[in-house]
């Protein structure tokens, strides 16, 4: 079954262990272990989560993820509030260790 789900990525393709302040995110389309379509995204949110409230950049957040349709994120750390509002929204939340984006991102899928 195919899931869109969404990752912070490293410039070097790896996955960034901040999510709510993530600089760049991808955005992958997995169907089966592979993944079928994968567009990345700067998004700079290790700059602005510091400008504004705290529900201001979560707005942000769900804003981009709403936008780009996607089911799930993988995230290798993410606080308490950031899990409430995904939960909320009906996210599903996926752990990752870090690594190669591309690989985690595929094995989410099988």
């Amino acid at each position: 079954m195919a899931m869109k789900v969404c990752v912070p990525v490293t410039g070097d393709g790896q996955v960034d262990s901040r999510w709510g302040r993530a600089r760049r995110l991808a955005v992958a389309q997995v169907d089966a272990g592979a993944i079928t379509d994968w567009q990345e995204f700067d998004v700079g949110w290790d700059v602005l989560h510091e400008q504004g409230t705290d529900g201001a950049h979560h707005a942000r957040v769900a804003r981009f993820l709403r936008e780009h349709d996607v089911q799930a994120v993988i995230a290798v750390h993410m606080g308490p509030p950031m899990r409430r509002m995904l939960n909320t929204m009906g996210l599903r939340m996926l752990p990752a260790a870090p690594g190669d984006a591309r690989v985690v991102v595929a094995a989410v899928g099988r």
